[in-house]
Protein backbone atom coordinates (compact mmCIF):
# COMPACT_ATOMS: atom_id res chain seq x y z
CA UNK A 1 0.00 0.00 0.00
CA UNK A 2 3.01 2.12 0.82
CA UNK A 3 4.53 1.49 -2.24
CA UNK A 4 1.87 1.80 -4.04
CA UNK A 5 1.31 5.63 -2.75
CA UNK A 6 4.82 6.49 -3.67
CA UNK A 7 4.76 5.47 -7.06
CA UNK A 8 1.13 7.35 -7.87
CA UNK A 9 1.83 10.21 -5.69
CA UNK A 10 -1.56 11.95 -7.13
CA UNK A 11 -3.13 9.36 -5.00
CA UNK A 12 -2.65 11.35 -1.88
CA UNK A 13 -3.70 14.71 -3.45
CA UNK A 14 -6.71 12.96 -4.41
CA UNK A 15 -7.21 11.96 -0.70
CA UNK A 16 -6.29 14.95 0.46
CA UNK A 17 -8.78 16.65 -1.53
CA UNK A 18 -11.59 13.99 -0.36
CA UNK A 19 -10.48 14.35 3.18
CA UNK A 20 -11.24 18.26 2.76
CA UNK A 21 -14.74 17.51 1.48
CA UNK A 22 -15.77 15.30 4.54
CA UNK A 23 -14.21 18.01 6.86
CA UNK A 24 -16.18 20.30 4.71
CA UNK A 25 -19.24 18.43 5.74
CA UNK A 26 -18.87 18.84 9.06
CA UNK A 27 -17.62 22.63 9.19
CA UNK A 28 -21.03 23.03 7.69
CA UNK A 29 -22.54 21.76 10.89
CA UNK A 30 -20.34 24.00 13.01
CA UNK A 31 -21.39 27.04 10.95
CA UNK A 32 -24.75 26.50 11.35
CA UNK A 33 -25.05 25.33 14.98
CA UNK A 34 -22.40 27.76 16.91
CA UNK A 35 -23.63 31.01 16.48
CA UNK A 36 -26.85 29.25 17.85
CA UNK A 37 -25.44 28.26 20.71
CA UNK A 38 -26.37 24.66 19.66
CA UNK A 39 -23.98 21.40 20.00
CA UNK A 40 -21.80 20.52 17.17
CA UNK A 41 -22.36 16.83 18.14
CA UNK A 42 -26.00 15.85 18.79
CA UNK A 43 -28.47 15.29 17.50
CA UNK A 44 -27.45 14.73 14.28
CA UNK A 45 -28.11 16.39 10.91
CA UNK A 46 -31.55 17.12 9.86
CA UNK A 47 -33.58 19.53 7.72
CA UNK A 48 -33.69 22.77 9.12
CA UNK A 49 -37.52 22.94 7.44
CA UNK A 50 -39.16 19.57 7.92
CA UNK A 51 -36.80 18.58 11.31
CA UNK A 52 -36.16 15.09 9.29
CA UNK A 53 -33.05 13.63 10.15
CA UNK A 54 -30.77 12.94 6.82
CA UNK A 55 -29.45 9.99 6.41
CA UNK A 56 -25.74 9.20 5.37
CA UNK A 57 -26.74 8.68 1.91
CA UNK A 58 -27.67 11.92 1.31
CA UNK A 59 -25.30 13.37 3.81
CA UNK A 60 -21.88 12.51 1.08
CA UNK A 61 -20.22 15.90 0.45
CA UNK A 62 -21.04 17.59 -2.70
CA UNK A 63 -22.30 13.75 -4.40
CA UNK A 64 -25.69 14.17 -1.82
CA UNK A 65 -26.26 17.69 -3.33
CA UNK A 66 -26.33 16.85 -7.18
CA UNK A 67 -28.49 13.80 -6.89
CA UNK A 68 -30.91 15.38 -4.64
CA UNK A 69 -30.83 18.07 -6.99
CA UNK A 70 -29.84 20.63 -4.04
CA UNK A 71 -33.46 19.59 -2.52
CA UNK A 72 -34.63 18.29 0.74
CA UNK A 73 -35.82 14.21 0.07
CA UNK A 74 -38.72 14.60 2.36
CA UNK A 75 -40.14 18.44 1.94
CA UNK A 76 -38.47 19.61 -1.24
CA UNK A 77 -37.34 22.49 0.52
CA UNK A 78 -34.03 23.73 -1.58
CA UNK A 79 -30.69 22.96 0.01
CA UNK A 80 -28.67 26.46 0.40
CA UNK A 81 -25.66 26.59 -2.26
CA UNK A 82 -23.63 27.27 0.38
CA UNK A 83 -23.25 23.85 1.69
CA UNK A 84 -21.79 21.88 -1.31
CA UNK A 85 -19.17 25.54 -1.52
CA UNK A 86 -18.50 25.23 1.52
CA UNK A 87 -17.63 22.05 0.97
CA UNK A 88 -15.80 22.02 -2.27
CA UNK A 89 -13.22 25.21 -0.36
CA UNK A 90 -12.49 22.90 2.15
CA UNK A 91 -11.39 20.38 -0.32
CA UNK A 92 -9.45 22.82 -1.74
CA UNK A 93 -7.66 24.12 0.96
CA UNK A 94 -6.54 20.85 2.16
CA UNK A 95 -5.04 20.38 -1.48
CA UNK A 96 -3.26 23.53 -1.36
CA UNK A 97 -1.84 23.01 2.06
CA UNK A 98 -0.94 19.21 1.09
CA UNK A 99 0.97 20.84 -2.05
CA UNK A 100 2.29 23.27 0.50
CA UNK A 101 3.48 21.20 3.03
CA UNK A 102 3.61 17.34 1.91
CA UNK A 103 2.26 14.42 3.95
CA UNK A 104 3.44 15.82 7.00
CA UNK A 105 2.46 16.95 10.39
CA UNK A 106 2.55 20.28 9.30
CA UNK A 107 0.23 19.50 7.11
CA UNK A 108 -2.43 18.23 9.39
CA UNK A 109 -1.88 21.14 11.76
CA UNK A 110 -2.77 24.13 9.44
CA UNK A 111 -5.48 22.52 6.87
CA UNK A 112 -7.17 22.11 10.55
CA UNK A 113 -6.44 25.60 11.33
CA UNK A 114 -7.15 26.83 7.57
CA UNK A 115 -10.50 25.18 8.13
CA UNK A 116 -10.89 26.75 11.45
CA UNK A 117 -10.36 30.12 9.66
CA UNK A 118 -13.06 29.46 6.78
CA UNK A 119 -15.41 28.70 9.77
CA UNK A 120 -14.85 31.65 11.30
CA UNK A 121 -15.06 33.79 8.34
CA UNK A 122 -18.46 32.18 7.17
CA UNK A 123 -19.87 32.88 10.42
CA UNK A 124 -18.71 36.55 11.01
CA UNK A 125 -20.11 37.72 7.31
CA UNK A 126 -23.11 35.47 8.41
CA UNK A 127 -23.59 36.69 12.36
CA UNK A 128 -21.02 39.28 12.76
CA UNK A 129 -19.50 37.82 15.62
CA UNK A 130 -16.78 34.99 16.08
CA UNK A 131 -17.26 32.52 18.65
CA UNK A 132 -15.07 31.72 21.46
CA UNK A 133 -15.17 27.94 20.92
CA UNK A 134 -12.80 28.73 17.91
CA UNK A 135 -10.36 31.57 19.13
CA UNK A 136 -9.88 30.76 22.66
CA UNK A 137 -9.26 26.99 22.24
CA UNK A 138 -7.50 27.61 19.31
CA UNK A 139 -5.10 29.74 21.07
CA UNK A 140 -4.04 26.89 23.51
CA UNK A 141 -3.71 24.47 20.71
CA UNK A 142 -1.59 26.87 19.02
CA UNK A 143 0.35 27.22 22.30
CA UNK A 144 0.54 23.52 23.44
CA UNK A 145 1.36 22.56 19.36
CA UNK A 146 4.66 25.05 19.71
CA UNK A 147 5.22 23.79 23.01
CA UNK A 148 5.43 19.96 22.14
CA UNK A 149 5.99 19.49 18.40
CA UNK A 150 8.48 21.44 15.96
CA UNK A 151 5.67 22.96 14.36
CA UNK A 152 6.54 26.17 15.18
CA UNK A 153 9.21 27.71 17.90
CA UNK A 154 7.33 27.94 21.16
CA UNK A 155 9.20 31.22 21.49
CA UNK A 156 7.50 32.86 18.30
CA UNK A 157 4.47 31.10 18.98
CA UNK A 158 3.81 32.86 22.20
CA UNK A 159 5.44 35.96 21.11
CA UNK A 160 2.78 35.91 17.95
CA UNK A 161 0.00 35.61 20.56
CA UNK A 162 0.73 38.64 22.41
CA UNK A 163 1.95 40.72 19.23
CA UNK A 164 -1.62 39.35 17.94
CA UNK A 165 -3.86 39.84 20.72
CA UNK A 166 -2.04 43.10 21.98
CA UNK A 167 -1.60 45.40 18.74
CA UNK A 168 -5.35 44.87 17.93
CA UNK A 169 -6.19 45.75 21.67
CA UNK A 170 -4.10 48.89 21.38
CA UNK A 171 -5.50 50.02 18.17
CA UNK A 172 -9.43 48.98 19.29
CA UNK A 173 -8.80 51.53 22.52
CA UNK A 174 -7.23 54.20 20.28
CA UNK A 175 -10.18 54.31 17.88
CA UNK A 176 -13.05 54.03 20.50
CA UNK A 177 -11.04 57.34 22.37
CA UNK A 178 -10.94 59.38 19.02
CA UNK A 179 -14.19 57.95 17.62
CA UNK A 180 -16.07 57.33 20.61
CA UNK A 181 -17.23 53.93 19.32
CA UNK A 182 -16.25 50.19 19.06
CA UNK A 183 -13.92 49.88 16.09
CA UNK A 184 -12.64 46.86 16.56
CA UNK A 185 -14.57 44.26 18.22
CA UNK A 186 -13.28 41.49 20.91
CA UNK A 187 -14.06 38.94 18.18
CA UNK A 188 -10.97 40.03 15.79
CA UNK A 189 -8.81 40.75 19.29
CA UNK A 190 -8.77 36.80 19.99
CA UNK A 191 -8.83 36.01 16.15
CA UNK A 192 -5.86 37.23 16.15
CA UNK A 193 -4.15 36.26 19.40
CA UNK A 194 -5.24 32.74 17.72
CA UNK A 195 -3.41 33.11 14.39
CA UNK A 196 -0.43 34.88 16.16
CA UNK A 197 -0.13 31.21 18.50
CA UNK A 198 -0.10 29.44 15.12
CA UNK A 199 1.93 31.67 12.46
CA UNK A 200 3.97 33.47 14.80
CA UNK A 201 5.05 37.50 15.13
CA UNK A 202 5.85 37.31 11.44
CA UNK A 203 2.53 35.95 10.71
CA UNK A 204 0.79 38.29 12.67
CA UNK A 205 2.02 40.95 10.56
CA UNK A 206 1.72 39.70 7.44
CA UNK A 207 -1.38 39.00 8.80
CA UNK A 208 -2.52 42.63 10.06
CA UNK A 209 -1.03 44.37 6.54
CA UNK A 210 -2.55 42.33 4.41
CA UNK A 211 -5.59 42.10 6.12
CA UNK A 212 -6.08 45.76 6.34
CA UNK A 213 -5.02 46.36 2.42
CA UNK A 214 -7.47 43.73 1.15
CA UNK A 215 -10.26 44.97 3.53
CA UNK A 216 -9.47 48.95 2.61
CA UNK A 217 -10.05 47.67 -1.27
CA UNK A 218 -12.87 45.94 -0.60
CA UNK A 219 -14.28 48.68 1.80
CA UNK A 220 -13.61 51.28 -1.44
CA UNK A 221 -14.97 49.35 -3.54
CA UNK A 222 -18.63 48.59 -2.18
CA UNK A 223 -18.30 52.76 -1.37
CA UNK A 224 -18.25 53.33 -5.15
CA UNK A 225 -21.00 50.69 -5.90
CA UNK A 226 -23.24 51.59 -3.06
CA UNK A 227 -22.57 55.34 -3.81
CA UNK A 228 -21.93 55.91 -0.09
CA UNK A 229 -19.54 58.88 1.49
CA UNK A 230 -19.54 57.52 5.23
CA UNK A 231 -17.75 54.39 6.47
CA UNK A 232 -19.56 51.04 5.25
CA UNK A 233 -19.45 48.34 8.01
CA UNK A 234 -17.42 45.13 7.10
CA UNK A 235 -16.68 42.59 8.91
CA UNK A 236 -12.37 42.17 9.54
CA UNK A 237 -12.34 38.51 10.53
CA UNK A 238 -12.71 37.09 7.20
CA UNK A 239 -10.15 39.60 5.81
CA UNK A 240 -7.22 38.68 8.75
CA UNK A 241 -8.17 34.74 8.00
CA UNK A 242 -7.56 35.40 4.28
CA UNK A 243 -4.57 37.06 4.81
CA UNK A 244 -3.42 33.77 7.31
CA UNK A 245 -3.98 31.74 5.15
CA UNK A 246 -2.28 33.37 2.37
CA UNK A 247 1.32 33.41 4.71
CA UNK A 248 0.28 30.10 5.08
CA UNK A 249 0.97 29.12 2.09
CA UNK A 250 3.84 31.68 0.66
CA UNK A 251 4.10 34.61 3.54
CA UNK A 252 7.68 33.23 4.04
CA UNK A 253 8.47 33.43 0.09
CA UNK A 254 6.71 36.80 -0.08
CA UNK A 255 8.39 38.21 3.20
CA UNK A 256 12.26 37.28 1.41
CA UNK A 257 11.40 38.89 -1.99
CA UNK A 258 10.17 41.86 -0.17
CA UNK A 259 13.55 42.46 1.44
CA UNK A 260 16.11 41.30 -1.29
CA UNK A 261 14.28 44.26 -2.85
CA UNK A 262 16.68 46.19 -0.63
CA UNK A 263 20.02 44.53 -0.73
CA UNK A 264 22.47 46.06 2.36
Amino acid sequence: MIELLFNHPWILHLLAVLLGLILGSFLNVCIYRLPREMSIVRPRSCCPSCNRMIAWFDNIPLLSYLLLRGKCRHCGTAIPIRYPLIEAITGLISWLVFYRFGLSLDYFVYFLYAASLLTVSVIDLEHRIIPDQISLSGIVIGLLLAAFTPVIPFLDSLAGFALGGGSLLLVGMAYEAVRKQEGIGGGDIKLLAMIGAFTGWQGVLFTIFGGSLIASIVGITLMIVRRENGQVPIPFGPFLSGASFLFILVGPWLIEKYWSMFPV
